[in-house]
């Protein structure tokens, strides 16, 4: 039993001053909180250093993680979710022992409550709540079995009770109907497997659930067909999208929280031959992203990107597919131009970051804000960068091209297979190849290839013909390189791969280009005058990263094409 107070001790122990502890207790009294939980807050202290002063004076012993060996599914679904995260508490499994972790031992209630149903033997250790919280989040077992199974109890789907949207975590929903069960359970097991898309797909006899994890489809539930109507009809009431329309398409946007954390979902329904299809694209509003260091630009890409990034004014252009990065690369570009020396202004659909420090634009077609309406009156705005989320017609181009003609520094992005291809693309949007010439300063293209897992990638070496694949070139006096391949392990879920990183080919509008552009010569005689300028195409880019043992040929030859350039 703790003698004295915690703020006591925190002030005994010098880790704050008797005025600090006076002023946290009037906070915390004023706004009825703990004076713990107010300390954290504020960041007057760190969690770790309250749980630690606990754990030293009641002897008990301190978790800095919770595991997947401690954290027993089976302890766990004997206490309801919503118990354990309103009282920051958590039941373990350790050395065949029930061990409750807590944040706050002063609490006893919720131990004593814990205690009685493990039949009074278990012991307390002490966690700080986020941890308790992230390993709640990650291994509470939220099973869709039973959920299929009261599906197939409710008979017929077509009157259920959708309930309304609220506010509250969905992880929390856990006395909620059936089909808001399953709704709930798609989207958690989504964000837990880290997927960037959810695909609902009518059937014949069946509804299929896949997630797009690392950019490949994963089937991952097939509820009954029975509870189709209720399902689709729930997700376009989350969306607030017409559930009685069900021959047209529709879009809509959900925003919701999932495991404490705030997401954005685009959602878009189309009719097809068994119902309707639903995607759904998964924005993580918190999600922070890379610096440019850490992108995994070659030495050369990098000092290519320092100095287009350093002109004050022309356009900078990064292309590529749908989902290949390049909103997260302009993202990363900004951060290092954004300072409150200059003025940010981004035109978006939708807003995929939220940046401090910059103005940021979302555009909306039914009120009549699209990019080129944007664009116009973002000019009105003093802008010293401006940065276009997608150019998409020839009035966005030409809006563009005026305004980094007029002193300003535009990123913006385009749809092509190659940096090269993004000349021919503009001109055939109607720009004229001078303007074209004038205001591009660079091309970044990127595509994205999986990870290989480094827990167990195997190393080995690779035929002749693999590296004919690749365009490589040995000789018989050259040493073959090292490649890697995936294995599977259950770190990566037996996959062989773990996340994704991006191959660049990066174009410098050069005078040679220049001119080719002014001639409106084809995408191959532009691309053979940049390689001869030092572009390093996608799959050279992506050879480097095979030898890195950072992904494995197959990846790289998905997503690059062996031009007739031979990388030597």
């Amino acid at each position: 039993m703790i003698k004295k107070s915690i703020g006591q001790l925190l002030v005994n122990k010098k880790f704050i001053t008797e005025d600090k502890l006076k002023e946290a207790q009037e906070g915390a009294q004023k706004i009825k909180i703990s004076l713990e939980q107010y300390l954290i807050d504020n960041k007057i202290l760190e969690d770790g250093v309250i749980a630690q002063v606990y754990a030293q004076e009641l002897g008990l012993v301190y978790l800095e993680k919770i595991d997947d060996i401690l954290a027993d599914p089976k302890v766990l679904s004997r206490i309801p979710l919503k118990f354990l995260r309103e009282n920051g508490v958590i039941p373990l499994k350790q050395s065949n022992e029930i061990v409750i972790a807590t944040a706050n031992p002063m609490e006893f209630q919720p131990l004593d409550e814990l205690d009685m149903i493990f039949d009074h033997s278990t012991k307390v250790v002490i966690a700080t709540r986020k941890v308790i919280i992230d390993a709640l989040n990650h291994f509470y077992p939220l099973e869709s079995g039973q959920m299929i199974e009261d599906l197939e109890e409710e008979g017929d789907m077509s009157d259920l009770s959708f309930g309304e949207i609220d506010e509250k975590d969905i992880m929390d929903a856990a006395n909620d109907a059936p089909i808001i069960k399953l709704v709930n359970y798609i989207l958690f097991q989504a964000v837990k497997m880290e997927a960037s898309d959810i695909h609902i797909g009518p059937q014949e006899k069946e509804v299929r659930v896949r997630y797009r994890i690392d950019g490949i489809m994963h089937t991952v539930m097939t509820p009954p067909k029975r509870a189709q109507g209720a399902l689709i009809s729930r997700l376009k009431i989350m969306a607030n999208l017409n559930i009685a329309e069900k021959r047209q398409p529709q879009d809509g946007r959900i925003e919701i929280k999932v495991a404490e954390t705030d997401y954005d979902i685009r959602v878009s329904v189309l009719p097809v031959k068994f119902g309707e299809n639903v995607v759904m694209r998964l924005l993580n509003k918190d999600r922070s992203f890379a610096s440019l260091e850490t992108m995994g630009f070659s030495p050369r890409d990098k000092e290519k990107i320092d100095s287009i990034t350093a002109k004050p004014n022309g356009i900078i252009l990064v292309t590529g597919p749908t989902g290949s990065g390049k909103t997260t690369t302009l993202y990363s570009i900004l951060n290092k131009l954004s300072t409150p020396t200059v003025n940010v202004i981004t035109v978006e659909d939708p807003v995929e970051y939220q940046m401090a420090g910059i103005a940021q634009v979302q555009v909306n077609v039914k009120a009549g804000l699209t990019f080129a309406a944007a664009l116009r009156s973002i000019l009105r705005q003093d802008p010293d960068i401006i940065m276009i989320g997608e150019t998409r017609d020839h009035e966005t181009a030409q809006i563009a091209i005026q305004a980094a003609l007029t002193g300003h520094l535009v990123l913006t992005t385009l749809h092509t297979n190659s940096a090269p291809a993004s000349i021919t693309r503009l001109i055939d949007m109607g720009v004229e190849p001078f303007l074209i010439s004038s205001s591009i300063v660079g091309v970044i293209a990127q595509r994205l290839v999986r990870k290989l897992c480094p827990l167990c990638k195997q190393a080995y070496e690779p035929a002749p013909e693999q590296l004919a694949m690749l365009g490589m070139r040995i000789s018989s006096k050259s040493k073959i390189p090292t490649f890697y391949k995936a294995q599977g392990c259950d770190a990566c879920s037996s996959l062989g791969y773990k996340g994704r990183l991006p191959l660049f080919e990066i174009m410098l509008m050069s005078d040679e280009v220049s001119r080719l552009t002014m001639e409106r010569s084809s995408t191959t005689v532009i691309r053979k005058q940049a390689t001869k300028d030092g572009m390093d195409l996608l799959i050279q880019d992506g050879i480097a990263k095979i030898e890195q043992g950072l992904t494995s040929v197959e990846e790289v030859l998905s997503v690059a094409t062996l031009y007739d350039t031979v990388v030597q």
